[in-house]
């Protein structure tokens, strides 16, 4: 297995990377085709389980985007769950903590980096039989959200964490964490000063820093700013704004 994201890293490029809140194959197998370069199963506030992750996975994995999955929460069984099922990337949500994040490489990681069970059902099928595990803790992605003022008051100590990709940011929660509205694309002076603070704090130990945008506009802004990974709304909010556009064109209003 090798992981297109990680590749990417290495060649100092910007990924841009789809977001599914739908449960379906379908959709998922449609939205992989629109040039993502990774595409995220949202298995925290979007309205996927453990069944229609796979589904997606099965329905984006001819379309050569990379599969992650955006966990739940801190937790080892579904974080194994969704590496058995194929995903090459774990975004964990509000990791607060070293040790957290310690946490994290070692639900995703098998012996001896870790202590993720050995039944990669499908991830599996990806390679001959032992090749699979050979190259999994090289090639998974490791990634902690970074959402909470707890968070950035233990930066520097969650990402010295050995096995550790890269970050990624919530705005919306990092906000609201400051006494500040849940919003994506944030202009706010104090959050742009965190941002770069945290662009300069993964650069200086060669791993990379992802953000959750609302638009096209703002993202490829923050690519222009040093971030690795930029997230495009999902699919939901996406399919909305062409919606609405379209009703408002039909009526011949502005």
């Amino acid at each position: 297995m090798t992981n297109k994201v990680k590749e990417m890293w290495k060649a100092n490029k910007p990924v841009v990377n789809g977001w599914l809140a739908i449960p379906s194959a379908f959709s998922a197998e449609m939205y992989a085709q629109c040039g993502w370069d990774s595409v995220t199963v949202d298995m925290q506030h979007g309205v996927q389980d453990y069944l229609s992750c796979v589904a997606c996975f099965q329905g984006m994995q001819p379309h050569g985007v990379t599969p992650m999955v955006r966990v739940p929460w801190l937790e080892p069984g579904i974080i194994g769950k969704v590496l058995d099922a194929g995903a090459y990337g774990v975004i964990c949500p509000m990791v607060n903590t070293a040790e957290e994040a310690r946490a994290l490489v070692q639900y995703s990681k098998y012996p001896p980096k870790g202590t993720r069970s050995n039944g990669p059902i499908r991830a599996g099928a990806y390679g001959s039989s032992g090749n699979y595990q050979k190259t999994a803790n090289d090639e998974i992605l490791v990634i902690p959200m970074i959402e909470t003022q707890t968070a950035l008051d233990n930066l520097e100590a969650i990402l010295d964490v050995p096995g550790i990709d890269g970050i990624y940011i919530g705005p919306s929660d990092l906000g609201f964490s400051l006494g500040m509205e849940p919003k994506l694309d944030r202009e706010e002076p104090e959050i742009m000063a965190i941002y770069k603070r945290l662009l300069k704090e993964t650069k200086k130990r060669g791993i990379a820093a992802g953000l959750h945008n609302g638009t096209a506009a703002y993202a490829n802004k923050m690519i222009k700013m040093g971030f690795k990974l930029v997230t495009i709304s999902n699919e939901v909010g996406l399919m909305q704004v062409a919606a609405k556009a379209a009703v408002i064109e039909a009526r011949g209003k502005k």
